[in-house]
C-alpha cells in the first residue's frame, strides 16, 4: 500500500465539497464577511443563478494587499486568536474555510480598498492557486467575483439543480441574512433585474415587510420572554395563516440563523390543536443565550448548533409561544364597517305609522302558460295580478285588475319540455363524499373524490401528450403572493402550467394572479390561494425522469391536487354528470395510484343487515 500526501488544491477541492455545495452556499460565506466586515450596504449580483457569477459589494473595513492574499489560506481569519475564543464565538465566521474552499472550486477575483489608502488591490485566485495581485481603483470595501462556479468540478457542476431551483436557494439565504440585520441595506440583482432592494429598516418588523411582504407581517403576533438562561423575542403567525407548504419559518441565536427539529417540535407543540394536522404556521424567533452555552462549530455550514440545556430551551419557547396565542383572538371578527351599506331607517314611539296596514297575499294560476301572448297575461286570464292587498275593497284599474275570462289552451301544455330532458338515473349523494346508484346486482357506491382524481388524471395525461387543455376562466381574477423565490418556479414551469389549463401571470416581484384553473378545479378565491400553495409544493419537486414516467406522475400529481380542490359533489344532477365522466375513462374502477373507485354492495348484503 502506498500512502502519499494529496497536493493541496485537491485537498482543498475535497474540503470544498463541505462548504461549497452550490452558488447558495458562495452567497451565505461571501455576505456573512460582509457583514462581519462592518458594512451598512452589501449589495449581490447573480448571474444565471449563480452557475456564471455571483459578486457581492461591501462597504466594510477593506483590506490591505498582504491580507487580500492571505485570506485565500486555509484556515486563515482574523474571528480568533485564542482556543478561549472558541467559547465566546458572536460572528458568523470564524473558521478560515470559506474564501480557500470558494477559490478551490471557482475563478475569484477580489477588489478591496481600506478607508485610509489611497489605493486599492486587486487579487486572483483559481484552482486555489494565487495568479495575480496589482493596484487598483476601488471604493472602500471588498467586492468579491466568483466566476465559473464548479468548473474544474464537472461532476458537481452537472449535479446542479435548474436555474430556478438554484436561485430559490440563494433567496433563502439573502432572505436569512438580511433578517438577522435590520439596520443594514440589502441588494439582490438577478441577469440585471433588482429583486430585493432592502433599505436599512426602522425594526425587525419592517425588515419583514420589505422581505416578505405585507401579507405575512399582517398575520403574526409578537412573542417575548426573558430567563436567566435565555430571552427569546420575535413573531409567531395566527393559526389561520398556516400552510401545508412550509415556509417562513425562521430560528436564530445570537444573530445567527440555524435549523433545529427539536425546537421546531417545541413551536408545534404550541400550535397542538389549533393547526390541522401537516400544516405548519410561520414564525421567526430570535434566541439571546450565553454564546458560552452554545457550540455552533457542529457542522461546516454552520446551520446546526448544540446547546448546553436544550430541554429548557424547549419550555420556556414552548409556554412562550404558548402565552402569545393564549393573549390573541384569531377567531372570526364581526365586521361593524358601514361603509357602502345602505341605511336602515330608525322608528321610534311612532314606528306603527310606518308599518303597512295589510300584507299583500300571493295568488297563483295553476293553468297560467307564460308562452301564451308573447309570456303577457291574457286579457281573458281569470288571473292577472299577482298580489292583492287582503283588505282593499276598492278596485284596481289596468295592469293590476281581476277581470273574468277564460284561456285559451294548449292540448300538448302538459308534454312541455319533455321530449327536451333526457330520463335521469336515480342517484342519492351523501355527504358529498358517495354516490349511490341501483346496480344490477344491488347497489353502487362510487367515491366522489377519487372519481374525479381518476377523470382529471385522463385528461391531465391526454393535455400533457396531445397538448391540448381546457380552461374555467375565473369570474375574478385571484392574486396570490408567492414569494421572490418561488416566483422563478413558476416562470420556469410556465409552459406545463399552461398545458394543464392554468392561466397564470406574474403581478410584481413575488405575487401572480390566477386568471384561470383547469377545467374541474375550483375558481373560488379561498381554494385557489390552497392550491397555489399544494401546486408550489409539486412545482419545487425534481423531475429529471424519462418524459414518459414524469407525464404520468405530474398527472397524478395534479389530478390528486384536483380533486381536493374541486367542489364537493351536490345534488343528483352533479353525481350524475361525474358517473357518466368517470364510465368513460379507461380505467373507471380504481384511480391511477391503485386505490378503489367503485363497490357494488349486493342485495344478499343488503339482505342480511336485516
Amino acid at each position: 500500500m502506498d500512502i502519499r500526501i494529496l497536493p493541496s488544491n485537491i485537498a482543498n477541492m475535497i474540503a470544498a465539497g463541505e462548504v461549497v455545495q452550490r452558488p447558495a452556499s458562495v452567497v451565505k460565506e461571501l455576505m456573512e464577511n460582509s457583514v462581519d466586515a462592518g458594512a451598512d450596504q452589501v449589495t449581490v449580483v447573480i448571474q444565471d443563478a449563480g452557475r456564471t457569477l455571483v459578486q457581492v459589494i461591501d462597504n466594510g473595513c477593506g483590506m490591505t494587499p498582504d491580507q487580500a492574499v492571505l485570506c485565500f489560506e486555509r484556515h486563515a481569519t482574523s474571528k480568533l486568536h485564542t482556543a478561549d475564543d472558541l467559547q465566546n464565538i458572536l460572528t458568523f465566521g470564524f473558521r478560515g474555510e470559506a474564501l480557500a474552499s470558494i477559490a478551490a472550486v471557482a475563478e475569484v477575483t477580489l477588489k478591496t480598498r481600506r478607508e485610509d489608502d489611497e489605493v486599492g488591490c486587486q487579487v486572483e485566485f483559481a484552482d486555489s492557486r494565487h495568479l495575480a495581485t496589482q493596484e487598483t481603483a476601488a471604493p472602500r470595501g471588498s467586492n468579491f467575483s466568483v466566476r465559473n462556479l464548479f468548473y474544474n468540478v464537472p461532476a458537481r457542476r452537472k449535479f446542479l439543480k435548474s436555474d430556478a431551483v438554484e436561485f430559490k436557494h440563494i433567496v433563502s439565504e439573502f432572505t436569512r441574512i438580511a433578517l438577522t440585520r435590520p439596520d443594514i441595506g440589502f441588494t439582490l440583482t438577478h441577469n440585471g433585474k433588482d429583486v430585493y432592494v432592502l433599505r436599512p429598516a426602522k425594526s425587525l418588523k419592517f425588515r419583514i415587510q420589505d422581505v416578505l411582504g405585507t401579507g405575512v407581517v399582517n398575520d403574526v403576533v409578537d412573542v417575548r420572554a426573558e430567563t436567566s438562561i435565555v430571552g427569546i423575542s420575535g413573531y409567531v403567525g395566527k393559526p389561520a395563516s398556516a400552510r401545508k407548504m412550509a415556509a417562513n419559518q425562521f430560528l436564530f441565536v445570537n444573530g445567527r440563523y440555524f435549523r433545529s427539529p427539536y425546537l421546531h417540535k417545541a413551536v408545534m407543540k404550541a400550535y397542538e390543536n389549533l393547526v390541522p394536522e401537516g400544516y405548519t404556521p410561520p414564525y421567526f424567533i430570535y434566541l439571546d443565550i450565553d454564546p458560552g452555552s452554545v457550540d455552533v462549530n457542529i457542522h461546516p455550514t454552520k446551520t446546526e448548533i448544540k446547546f448546553e440545556d436544550d430541554s429548557v430551551i424547549f419550555q420556556t419557547l414552548f409556554a412562550c409561544i404558548r402565552e402569545a396565542l393564549g393573549k390573541n383572538s384569531f377567531g372570526d371578527m364581526l365586521d361593524f364597517d358601514r361603509e357602502g351599506v345602505p341605511e336602515i331607517p330608525a322608528f321610534s314611539r311612532n314606528f306603527d305609522e310606518f308599518r303597512s296596514l295589510s300584507e299583500p297575499q300571493p295568488v297563483l294560476d295553476p293553468l297560467y302558460n307564460p308562452f301564451d301572448n308573447d309570456g303577457f297575461p291574457s286579457e281573458e286570464s281569470p288571473y292577472v295580478n299577482t298580489f292583492v292587498p287582503e283588505s282593499s275593497s276598492a278596485p284596481v284599474s289596468s295592469y293590476g285588475s281581476w277581470q273574468q275570462g277564460v284561456v285559451d289552451r294548449r292540448d300538448d301544455y302538459g308534454k312541455l319540455f319533455e321530449d327536451k330532458l333526457a330520463p335521469m338515473k336515480s342517484c342519492i349523494v351523501l355527504q358529498g363524499k358517495y354516490i349511490l346508484t341501483p346496480a344490477k346486482s344491488g347497489m353502487m357506491v362510487i367515491n366522489a373524490s377519487r372519481a374525479m382524481e381518476r377523470i382529471l388524471y385522463d385528461r391531465f395525461l391526454f393535455a400533457l401528450q396531445k397538448n391540448e387543455h381546457l380552461t374555467q376562466n375565473a369570474l375574478f381574477p385571484v392574486t396570490v403572493q408567492v414569494g421572490v423565490e418561488n416566483m422563478y418556479l413558476f416562470a420556469e414551469h410556465s409552459r406545463l402550467l399552461e398545458s394543464l389549463g392554468f392561466d397564470i401571470s406574474p403581478f410584481g416581484i413575488d405575487t401572480i394572479v390566477v386568471n384561470g384553473v383547469p377545467e374541474g378545479y375550483s375558481a373560488e378565491a379561498g381554494k385557489v390561494q390552497t392550491m397555489i400553495n399544494d401546486l408550489m409544493l409539486i412545482l419545487s419537486e425534481d423531475h429529471n425522469a424519462l418524459a414518459e414516467m414524469m407525464s404520468a406522475n405530474m398527472a397524478e400529481k395534479f389530478s390528486r391536487l384536483g380533486a381536493a380542490n374541486a367542489e364537493k359533489v351536490s345534488n343528483p344532477s352533479e353525481a350524475q354528470r361525474l358517473i357518466d365522466q368517470l364510465f368513460a375513462c379507461e380505467n373507471p374502477e380504481y384511480t391511477s395510484s391503485g386505490r378503489k373507485i367503485v363497490s357494488i354492495v349486493t342485495i344478499d348484503e343488503i339482505e342480511k343487515k336485516f
